[in-house]
């Protein structure tokens, strides 16, 4: 990687990704994309910010080779629970703008990362231990986008030789970013009503186990992946990867050690439950740790603690 574009550079994973990149490869060779959102006045001071419409191909393309790009990190993308308010524009951005960054990078030779997530499975997945490869049925836009995307980065891959990686991620817990239409955003919006408020109303009910991961391991995977010698690589789109496994209580649990007069309420949203049912409760990611040296950082309790130490201080500047 010598010249870097982030797409979704203002989302909850590329504003965090971008500053990492940055540090690692220089702030002149990784230029951040975003769309609609404003971005950090970080994205705009420690590099070259662009506006992008991913749906647009002829953007896309002039953007590439006008900065020489030869790594996309492809991450504009609606979420889930937004995905289903509006499944016509979810295919829109997430198929018309992958197929996009895709053709961009056959035409010039750029090496792709794209996340795909738990979503990819459905109802009739093994829920426990979810293998590496399985039966993929979703029952949501957001799935059947990501899906189809997996296919078709393998496609681009064996077919035109393009050199393309990818990871599934679970639920993602960051303190630089306000969630952004996910079914796990509980387990964001909980930290910050739990320092605000003392008190939390969850959209999921008890006993809802979901995968879930702290921001900076979802940062490490990626590059990490894309940094592998590609001979190392079996598989490509996407690696099971996780780093623990929670229900809402056992997060408030967690949380209350802490700030012991937190509280939690519920109020089940259906329409996010559902989702979370269709998904995993765990993904094996043996074979991630098997190829690139895949191994998380952050448990339970280690993120529950940086979480708010670290939000508790973004909240009182």
């Amino acid at each position: 990687m010598k010249r870097i574009l982030v797409t979704g550079a203002t989302g909850q994973i590329g504003s965090e990704l971008v500053p990492a990149l940055r540090k690692r490869y220089g702030g002149d060779n990784v230029i951040a994309a975003g769309h609609k959102k404003a971005p950090q006045q970080s994205l705009i001071k420690e590099g070259t910010y662009i506006t992008l419409d991913v749906t647009n191909p002829d953007s896309v393309n002039t953007v590439a080779q006008q900065y020489q790009i030869d790594t996309i990190f492809h991450l504009a993308a609606l979420l889930s629970a937004v995905s289903e308010k509006n499944p016509q524009l979810a295919w829109k951005v997430n198929m018309d703008g992958l197929f996009n960054i895709l053709e961009t990078s056959r035409e010039n030779g750029c090496a792709v990362f794209f996340p795909s997530s738990i979503g990819a499975f459905g109802p009739n997945t093994p829920r426990d231990d979810t293998p590496q490869d399985t039966l993929q049925r979703p029952n949501t836009m957001y799935g059947v986008c990501k899906v189809s995307s997996e296919l078709l980065c393998n496609y681009y891959y064996t077919r035109f030789g393009v050199d393309t990686r990818g990871v599934r991620y679970p639920g993602l817990i960051s303190y630089e970013t306000l969630p952004g239409g996910g079914t796990t955003d509980y387990a964001v919006e909980i930290f910050y009503q739990a320092i605000l408020e003392k008190s939390y109303t969850c959209f999921l009910k008890q006993g809802t186990y979901l995968d879930m991961m702290y921001m900076p391991d979802a940062i490490h995977a990626a590059i990490k992946l894309m940094e592998t010698d590609a001979s190392r690589l079996k598989h490509r789109n996407a690696f099971n990867i996780t780093a623990m496994s929670f229900a809402p209580e056992e997060l408030a649990i967690s949380i209350k050690k802490l700030i012991p007069d937190f509280e939690m309420n519920y109020a089940i949203d259906p329409v996010r439950q559902a989702i979370a049912d269709s998904w995993p409760r765990h993904m094996d990611d043996r074979v991630a740790k098997e190829e690139w040296g895949w191994e998380p950082q952050f448990n339970l309790e280690k993120m529950t603690t940086d979480m708010i130490e670290r939000l508790t201080k973004k909240l009182a500047s």
